[in-house]
């Protein structure tokens, strides 16, 4: 029904009290995808959230954009080059990126770059728009992009490097990747032998009084002909000598100049026989690889170097002993005869492939470019996926040259102004720590879908000696966050400020004695974590805040697991719970619960799926109705969304809904509490801190009685006082925390910014709100820069942001390269007068100003390309041994089989029982399950436009290969149903000779609002997109508390995969039912 904005409020406003009063504040959680493209409509809904105590829900990942091999290898979150960049490459690369459907505006510098003589190819399984496009298309087998790449590393290893030294690459290598860093051999009973840990400068006397030593790592030094530790490592990072953080070729101890030896291959100790998994053979095969004995503390120790190691992985034997092939026709792995049958690629296209990519970057230095999209990103061994064409580039020194490296387009996923925009958007500028949820491991606790599986094993297997690499995913999920590794909300089965209140009735005073008593709590059992009783009522999430997004359906992934077990409603689930006692550590008590939340309120401007199943559904503004700002990865300027009519009837702006429910809150904060109360935080090992340094080894305090120690191998915890009756004034003012704490940004911080907030108090109070001016606000005595209105907000970040604030600019990198140890302010010198206001992007598009906070360099009117101011200006990237890694020493990579790059087949679907209870005859077609982005919508808006479904047969079909279709009689247009054990979609059946045989492509994101019959064979209306999909969590991207692996908001962790894993079965409708 029909409802008044104060009655909305008023209830929203309730349940969000009563939920923190009654379970805790940790019971409410909100969700919002992509600021960069409206900053303030996000930053208002988080800062609300963040205020109030509850839980943010990441995006980045949930959406399975975040591709965790970029953390992995360069210690990032995603940073790529501007599509003006495209230009300046040679030879560009396409995998599982359909430029010009979903980068329409930028494709035209491919074009204007094969004018200049580019070559484009395309690696695509289906014949697709990019595909016409492009000077060589390679019909990859859809999933085994992979596979094609390891062949093509192999090519690349043996031609252009073993069979030829090529100067550009081996000093590339040397200088900006691990190549030359010593990996440990480690010998097993059995007496066989297996690469392990980087060698560190703590186990050799040398080091022995050098702060962090076990963080900073070795090479083998050809000038002294002894072990070095360079400058650069992740102990240099947070050591207290300032200037060893960098990439100079020099000795951190005593600054000498080292030349690290990048292979033994003609100076060895001895050769040595590894294993090598063989995961597509199930087999080890034996590999020689060429050895040095070097003195340690514990006696002399075999190693090798990373680069040598990478020659043994692949097969390239050097004229080395050992299981390698004989040349590129043997079927060993991993040469191009190896892939055919895998890829469906002859190996004569793998070999001419690699020799002129990497040929091109020969000539060229570095100017091969790999563009890789969201669909490569979607397969459960996503990060090998992108490891195959980044250690390419890598081995042919691509990355941080213009029109090189690996670009990886999403979305508009760059928040370039994040440095200042993140105190507002999370708070930080009243309180730390926030609480920020990472959303995929979350949703495959709460939404119950780890219930519907056994052991991980069971369809990704691995060799039986591993020690981590087995079991149920839910308890590697639960042993990520009690070691701090990820975060999981609610915290604890009790409500925090209860757990206070407890604490202190016993007696704790200080915030100490709270920490330890509840520390003593949690060993004791008498305290539990939430995520290993997920399924108790006192642990469910209660109130969930949807906006800007479709969460109930188009990220849904499980979407009628959603509808069963958070909404409590119909659906078309069949699927049965098969964890049957193979969780361990995770309770499961009878029957999976149905209905856990509360209350759902959407804030949207149509009622999409998500919406017509809220309780709540509250109108919002669309674009030009509403003052915004918006940024992207594919170009480098910022533009304003201003304003130029009023939101319709009764709709309000996001920021304007959030503002007066915050309103709302302190006013009726007295019937919930009688004053400020103390909440406990738990908080995960995080990135941008000495948390980076905390855990060398994986050590379970629940199962190896290691003392709990938060931040060390247990959650930080954290007291927050919150007064719920001043969240309106903090809300609309800007607090002094950020002054004394300064701005943290994409990959740097913190950058001083006292005088600048100084600054800020300059400005009046009152007036109205101006695309020029700032103003201020006063309460309590006190006087701060406004955020009264989304005008107030932009202009404070704008003034903030080193990309638009020249002088902030200037000290960022001032203090940056005070860190680091070589200049960097000489390069925003010339910028130092500049200063953006929200008038100014009115008049025009700005570009954003070089920054401390990103890698890219863009003075002169240079194109953006990520890395650059590492390989020019020496600056680390923020891994363990500050360059490249192409080894991951990670005990649970180590662990799983994926130390080095290798190949992982795809998952069987009769093994990961998509199709258990579903069954197959003879009418029915088997097909692996592909959504790509839609052609004629964006996500699932614009879908239902009548322009849009006259060009898409006015629903959306889905594609079949036309003799997968003759098989079973379907022809062009008939009605199927397609369906699995997680859901059914009933549409017409789209017969072409461009999809490849086995799969079937269902674009994204598609509603259950219009042109949804209902199901035969379930008897409801059918779903959309996700109805067949489920999430699942590959447990070695939970790893955490080291180095690179150390948790960021949608920068780390495991994402919301399998919509590249699910299969379905097509037939026939016999009888089409609307009613």
């Amino acid at each position: 029904r029909r409802a008044s904005w104060d009655e909305a409020l008023e209830i929203v406003a309730a349940a969000c009290l009563y939920t923190a009063k009654k379970y805790g504040p940790d019971r409410l959680f909100s969700f919002s995808p992509i600021p960069a493209m409206s900053y303030l409509s996000y930053a208002a809904g988080s800062r609300f959230t963040q205020l109030f105590g509850g839980a943010s829900m990441s995006f980045y990942d949930w959406y399975a954009d975040l591709p965790n091999q970029f953390p992995e290898t360069w210690g990032d979150q995603t940073d790529v080059c501007e599509s003006a960049d495209w230009y300046n490459s040679k030879f560009i690369v396409s995998v599982g990126a359909n430029l010009n459907m979903t980068r329409t505006p930028d494709v035209h510098f491919i074009s204007e770059g094969r004018y200049e003589g580019a070559k484009f190819v395309v690696v695509a399984p289906d014949f697709n728009q990019v595909a016409k496009y492009s000077d060589w298309w390679i019909p990859v087998k859809a999933g085994e992009d992979n596979a094609m790449w390891m062949a093509v590393n192999h090519v690349i290893l043996k031609e252009f490097h073993a069979d030829r030294t090529i100067d550009y690459f081996i000093d590339y290598l040397t200088r900006y990747s691990d190549g030359p860093f010593l990996v440990k051999l480690d010998t097993a009973s059995d007496g066989s032998v297996k690469p392990g840990r980087l060698l560190t400068a703590g186990e050799i006397e040398r080091y022995s009084g050098e702060e962090h030593n076990a963080w900073k790592f070795l090479i083998q030094d050809s000038l002294s002909g002894e072990l070095r530790s360079p400058k650069g490592a992740v102990g240099h990072h947070w050591g207290s000598r300032k200037g060893r953080w960098n990439l100079k070729l020099e000795d951190s101890l005593d600054d000498s100049r080292i030349d690290p030896q990048l292979s033994f291959l003609n100076q060895c100790d001895e050769v040595m026989q590894i294993k090598v998994y063989d995961f597509a053979g199930k087999r080890y095969l034996l590999r020689g690889v060429p050895v040095r004995h070097v003195p340690t503390k514990d006696g002399p120790v075999p190693v090798a170097t990373v680069y040598d190691l990478l020659f043994a992985h692949y097969g390239v034997s050097r004229g080395l002993p050992g299981d390698y092939p004989n040349g590129y026709d043997d079927t060993a792995p991993y040469t191009p005869a190896w892939q055919e049958a895998i890829t469906g690629i002859g190996r004569e296209t793998i070999i001419r492939f690699a020799r002129e990519f990497a040929g091109n970057a020969e000539k060229t230095h570095g100017k091969s470019m790999v563009i890789i999209g969201a669909s490569a990103n979607h397969w459960y061994n996503n990060n090998l996926v992108y490891r195959g064409p980044s250690t390419a580039l890598i081995l042919c020194g691509c990355c941080g040259v213009n029109g090189g490296g690996l670009n990886h387009y999403v979305g508009q996923e760059k928040l370039t102004l994040a440095a200042a925009w993140k105190p507002v958007a999370f708070a930080n500028d009243w309180l730390k720590p926030p609480r920020l949820q990472q959303t995929p491991l979350w949703h495959y606790i709460m939404s119950d879908q780890w219930r519907y599986e056994g052991e991980f094993t069971e369809y990704a297997p691995l060799p039986n000696d591993a020690k981590w690499a087995k079991g149920h995913a839910a308890d590697h999920v639960a042993r990520s966050v009690r070691l701090g590794w990820m975060p999981f909300y609610p915290q604890f089965n009790k409500n925090p400020i209860e757990v206070i209140r407890e604490a202190e009735q016993a007696g704790a005073k200080s915030a100490e004695e709270i920490v330890h008593y509840v520390l003593d709590a949690i060993r004791t059992g008498t305290l539990e974590l939430s995520v290993e009783n997920p399924d108790a009522p006192e642990n469910w999430p209660r109130v969930w805040l949807i906006w800007r997004g479709n969460a109930i359906q188009s990220s849904a992934k499980g979407h009628e697991f959603f509808l069963r077990h958070y909404l409590g409603t119909h659906n078309n689930l069949i699927a049965q719970e098969r964890v049957n006692g193979t969780a361990k550590d995770v309770k499961v008590t009878g029957k999976a619960p149905e209905g856990k939340m509360d209350l759902v309120v959407d804030i949207n401007f149509r009622m999409d799926t998500s919406a017509v199943y809220s309780d709540i559904v509250l109108p919002t503004a669309f674009w030009y109705e509403k003052d915004d700002l918006n940024t992207t990865d594919l170009h480098s300027f910022i533009h304003n969304l201003g304003k130029a009519v009023d939101p319709p009837w009764e709709a309000r702006s996001d920021f304007d809904i959030f503002k007066a429910l915050t309103k709302r809150v302190s006013e009726m904060a007295g019937y919930a509490f009688d004053g400020p109360v103390k909440d406990l935080v738990a908080s995960p090992l995080s990135a941008n801190c000495p948390d980076e340094m905390a855990q060398r080894e994986v050590v379970d305090w629940k199962d190896q009685n290691d003392p709990l120690e938060p931040g060390r191998n247990f959650p930080h915890l954290k007291i927050v006082e919150r007064d719920y009756s001043k969240l309106y004034q903090k809300f609309i003012s800007f607090g002094r925390k950020v002054r004394e704490d300064g701005l943290t940004g994409h990959n740097w911080g913190p950058i001083p910014i006292g005088k600048f907030y100084d600054e800020l108090l300059e400005y009046p109070e009152g007036g109205s709100p101006d695309p020029r001016h700032k103003r201020t606000v006063s309460w309590g005595g006190q006087k701060y820069p406004s955020l009264e209105t989304a005008l107030d907000a932009a202009n404070l970040i704008l003034h903030l942001s080193p990309e638009t604030n020249g002088e902030i600019c200037y000290e960022g990198f001032k203090a940056k390269g005070e860190l680091v140890g070589v200049e960097l302010a000489d390069m925003a010198e010339g910028h130092r007068s500049l200063r953006l206001n929200f008038g100014d992007l009115k008049r025009q598009p700005r570009r954003t100003l070089i920054s401390p906070c990103w890698s890219g360099m863009t003075n002169d009117g240079r194109a953006y390309s990520a890395w650059t101011m590492m390989v020019e200006r020496l600056v680390p990237w923020r891994t363990l041994t500050g360059r490249q890694h192409l080894y991951l020493d990670h005990p649970y990579f180590i662990d799983f089989g994926e130390n080095l790059p290798t190949y992982k087949p795809k998952l069987d679907p009769v093994l990961i029982h998509d199709i258990t209870e579903s069954g197959q005859d003879e009418r029915a077609l088997l097909l692996n399950y592909i959504t790509p982005h839609g052609k004629w919508n964006i996500h699932s808006t614009y879908k239902d436009n009548h322009r849009m479904l006259t060009l898409s047969r006015g629903m959306d079909p889905i594609w079949i290969n036309d003799k997968d279709a003759a098989r079973v009689g379907l022809k062009d247009n008939d009605w199927v149903e397609v369906y699995n054990d997680n859901g059914v979609v009933v549409t017409r059946a789209n017969v072409s000779s461009r999809v490849q045989s086995g799969t079937c492509l269902y674009y994204h994101a598609v509603e259950r609002t219009i042109y949804v019959p209902k199901s035969q064979l379930r008897g409801r209306r059918a779903g959309g997109h996700n109805s067949l999909t489920r999430t699942r969590v590959n447990p070695v991207q939970l790893a955490g508390g080291y180095g690179q692996w150390s948790y960021g908001f949608n920068s780390l962790g495991p994402i919301g995969i399998m919509t590249r894993n699910t299969y379905c079965l097509v037939r026939k409708m016999d009888k089409l039912q609307w009613d």
